[in-house]
């Protein structure tokens, strides 16, 4: 046969076979593998955008919500966050010279961990508060992005943003080709993750929802207008908080949630309360060599009732050793 009768032929079969023929050809979690729980996402998407099927959603309705930190990138051995907050202490220690004499800061800078262990957890949060207050939005922004640019995991050696789970990326694209609209639920702070979350991810800032402090509005000597991040805590999104979160921010009851810790098991809860067809996920960390093992021990992204209540109702766990081909994207 000639190319030019080959041609032909190929251009001829591309007009005669139906687009859903060519569209079923393409794999949308190529890096999830064959298994219940691949199965469990591509039967739920299935059933609520076949028209006429008895599950059917309409696209208005079709929410998905994600935790972030654990859920769609790494979290480990520390909140990334809060690796954030620490190094941005540290950039800030010149300016306070006061803090050479103030605890917690005192034993931090100093590396003194026994004893900022022995402070307990209001020590962190004073140090996070302080790296996260007193500077305008626009600027808090620009360290964070400046932050990832320099910033490495100390396990892995990549840049933080870097971590992200490149199977729940592929999901977070093929919900979204069915016609999701897709959230982050979390209960990292919100404008941290907004800096980042649309280029990791494609969700765009409007649809994230995290914890957030309170803002003021001023204006400088010049008239020109800004929002000072101040100390006070107006929202935190975490547990009980992530159903009040969604209420409050999307108004819509989600018919898909994923998550990975006991942190995300009332937004699971919640989802699945609601009528008509629903899922809902957990990411399982069970490989130690690609990532971390992890579950009801683990001071970070702890699973514990979450696992119970999964287990016993029948919600799709993802065993990432067994499910994912692979964790992260590869390196640029």
């Amino acid at each position: 046969m000639n190319f030019t009768r080959r041609f032909t032929l190929a251009g001829l079969l591309a007009v005669l076979l139906p687009v859903s023929a060519t569209v079923a050809q393409v794999d949308p979690l190529p890096s999830w593998n064959s298994g219940s729980a691949r199965q469990a996402i591509v039967d739920f998407v299935g059933r609520v955008t076949r028209e006429g099927n008895p599950d059917f959603v309409p696209v208005p309705e079709r929410t998905a919500v994600f935790d972030n930190d654990g859920t769609l990138w790494c979290e480990q051995p520390e909140y990334f966050q809060a690796a954030f907050a620490l190094d941005s202490v540290k950039a800030m220690a010149p300016k306070h010279p006061e803090w050479k004499q103030q605890e917690p800061f005192k034993s931090f800078l100093a590396g003194d961990r026994t004893a900022l262990a022995e402070q307990g957890e209001q020590a962190l949060l004073t140090l996070v508060t302080a790296a996260h207050s007193g500077i305008p939005t626009d600027e808090f922004s620009k360290s964070v992005a400046d932050w990832f640019s320099t910033a490495r995991h100390p396990r892995f050696n990549r840049p933080y943003n870097e971590l992200v789970y490149q199977p729940m990326v592929e999901l977070l694209a093929y919900l979204r080709v069915s016609g999701f609209k897709t959230f982050i639920v979390s209960g990292g702070g919100v404008e941290f993750m907004r800096v980042w979350a649309e280029k990791a991810y494609g969700i765009p800032p409007e649809q994230v929802v995290g914890s957030s402090g309170v803002t003021q509005y001023q204006l400088d000597a010049a008239g020109k207008p800004s929002l000072l991040k101040t100390a006070k805590v107006q929202f935190i999104d975490d547990g009980p908080g992530k159903p009040s979160g969604i209420n409050m921010m999307i108004g819509r009851r989600p018919i898909l949630a994923f998550g990975n810790s006991d942190g995300d098991h009332q937004m699971l809860q919640w989802t699945m309360a609601g009528s008509g067809a629903r899922f809902a996920g957990l990411v399982h960390h069970t490989d130690e060599v690609r990532e971390y093992a992890y579950d009801r021990q683990s001071k970070v992204g702890k699973l514990d009732k979450a696992w119970d209540e999964a287990r016993a109702k029948g919600w799709t766990i993802v065993d990432m050793k067994q499910d994912w081909k692979t964790i992260f994207r590869e390196k640029p």
